[in-house]
């Protein structure tokens, strides 16, 4: 039965790896075009696995902004991975100890998520391990493989591959924008704040951590005003 499990988890990681592979390539590229070693590029994805949030860091450091706008951008960004543990928590295995929990929260990702959330049966620690572990090695593999390569193929090539980065934050926020209104709102409103603060001369102050910070915070602050989610009647 546990092999079962471990099985079930590993065939439903696959997707999930191969589209880290691509993902974490260009973070990979991105980082060495940073300055950042390869290897610091990898200890960096083993330690992380999260690509907005590993890209929005490097990118404060790299502008070498302080330490509190790193922080309050991590919490921004990441803020959702304390929902989906709260969430999650309610399906687990009562077997499964605080290391066993602990182990848990450290691989929660949104894919890694909605498989867990969408299984009707208790989440077992053997499922949950096959599922995070080709994930996990694919994020890994990928961001060796684009800091590698993005040291030895020519600038021009990896000025090109470098815009996967942001087709990959495109190809997250379009479809729940073309779904739901209330998210297609919020990208709207972070864009255009967004463009005021690099564009508008007295808001050149703004440092590109504090900015997305603002950004985020007005942005979802006012859907969550204009589009509340209505509580269940029951």
């Amino acid at each position: 039965m546990k092999d079962k499990q471990f099985s079930e988890g590993l065939k439903s990681g696959i997707p999930i790896a191969l589209g880290y592979l691509s993902v974490s390539f260009s973070f990979g590229m991105l980082a060495v075009s940073k300055g950042v070693p390869v290897l610091s590029a990898l200890l960096t994805s083993m330690t992380n696995v999260t690509s907005a949030g590993q890209a929005n860091g490097l990118i404060i450091m790299a502008a070498v902004g302080s330490f509190i706008e790193l922080i309050i951008c991590q919490i921004v960004i990441n803020m959702r991975y304390a929902l989906m543990s709260i969430t999650l928590s309610q399906k687990l295995d009562e077997r499964i100890n605080t290391p066993g929990r602990l182990f848990i929260a450290f691989g929660i990702t949104d894919e890694i998520f909605a498989v867990m959330v969408s299984r009707k049966e208790r989440i077992t620690l053997r499922f949950y391990s096959g599922l995070f572990l080709l994930p996990y090695f694919g994020w890994a593999l990928g961001t060796f493989l684009g800091a590698f390569f993005g040291n030895v193929l020519p600038s021009n090539i990896t000025a090109v591959l470098g815009i996967a980065l942001y087709g990959m934050f495109i190809a997250i926020i379009i479809p729940p924008a073309k779904q739901n209104r209330s998210v297609l709102c919020c990208i709207v409103i972070s864009a255009v704040l967004s463009t005021l603060v690099w564009f508008v001369p007295a808001l050149k102050f703004i440092s590109s951590g504090i900015s997305v910070i603002i950004c985020a915070v007005i942005a979802s602050a006012f859907c969550a005003w204009k589009y509340p989610i209505e509580e269940d009647a029951g």
